[in-house]
């Protein structure tokens, strides 16, 4: 009979269920996926609580979309914010996930949003992702199956190339040239007038709220871009050393996984919408990285996720159904 498997995307605004089925073949068949609310780290206040919903509220909306009322799974698979793959947080997220799905320990696998993203660009073989948003992370895998990450430590000890890093270094930019430290340019106004700030004391107040944090730096990347594509020489180098620093996360995974030459895709919205951090990302890699060859994912997280789910269903032992 056909097989019903779940792959989740769980990030920070939002939870993504696809509902798939198994074909004889033992291919995907995508069928339905619904939304939920986001999660938050596990050790955070209400991390667990937030965590089991957002896989309940999101399937429960994939099976509405399949006009059903539940589904019985054979596997599921979770990439999630905030799991690192090894840790006690990861343990603790299987556990959660088994009892929200009604599933058996060995057909759940628990694991970071990174890693079922490159799942999903990079189904069976070898092949490096960066993932350029709000943060940044670089993760690979080789052809012995071996995967390694660089980066994703969090804005507070990572500083590696994301929209949060471009409007950090921007804002530290500005405070240098309103002491005279550097020759002001339309970069500390652009940014102030978007920010509605007039003085270096007002910026100080504002970044420090608890409602800024990463999201408000990174709202500011797409000025900075912009600028940058203007000529503004302070805006350029904030670009390049952003670039800079997501090549070195790609060589990182290279060199750990004995990849001199391999395929790199490269996903997020600040590597796919700011057009100068693109253009000078493709430049960097390529003089980091010459054999380097960049290509398009195979396919998104979710669908990464359902890979996973896959890899956990022996062959003809076990069915699912609809309720």
């Amino acid at each position: 009979m056909s097989q019903l498997i779940a792959g989740f995307d769980a990030g920070q605004t939002h939870t993504t269920c696809r509902l798939a089925r198994r074909t004889t073949s033992g291919e995907l068949e995508p069928l339905a996926e619904g939304k939920g609310p986001g999660v938050r780290h596990l050790a955070a206040p209400e991390g667990e609580e937030r965590f089991a919903a957002a896989l309940r509220l999101s399937m429960a909306a994939a099976a509405a979309a399949m006009g059903c009322e539940g589904v019985e799974l054979v596997s599921a698979a979770i990439g999630a914010s905030g799991i690192e793959a090894g840790s006690p947080v990861q343990a603790q997220g299987q556990e959660l996930a088994v009892a929200a799905l009604a599933l058996p320990p060995e057909r759940v696998t628990v694991t970071g949003d990174e890693r079922t993203a490159l799942r999903g660009a990079f189904p069976r073989g070898a092949g490096i992702l960066v993932i350029s948003g709000t943060g940044c992370i670089a993760v690979g895998r080789n052809g012995n199956g071996q995967e390694h990450r660089c980066g994703g430590w969090g804005w507070l000890l990572d500083r590696s190339g994301s929209a949060m890093d471009i409007g950090r270094d921007a804002l530290m930019a500005s405070v240098r040239m309103a002491d005279g430290r550097e020759q002001d340019t339309a970069l500390r106004r652009s940014l102030w007038n978007a920010l509605a700030v007039g003085s270096a004391q007002d910026l100080k107040a504002l970044v420090v709220r608890s409602d800024f944090g990463p999201a408000g730096f990174a709202s500011l990347a797409p000025c900075v871009d912009q600028l940058a594509a203007a000529g503004d020489i302070g805006a350029v180098a904030i670009i390049e050393r952003s670039a800079a620093g997501l090549a070195d996360l790609v060589a990182g995974v290279a060199t750990a996984l004995d990849l001199p030459c391999p395929a790199v895709a490269a996903v997020g919205g600040a590597i796919t919408h700011l057009g100068t951090l693109q253009r000078a990302w493709g430049l960097e890699l390529a003089a980091r990285l010459p054999g380097a060859q960049m290509v398009l994912p195979h396919r998104d997280a979710c669908h990464g996720a359902l890979v996973l789910a896959l890899d956990l269903i022996p062959d003809g032992r076990h069915w699912s159904g609809l309720a």
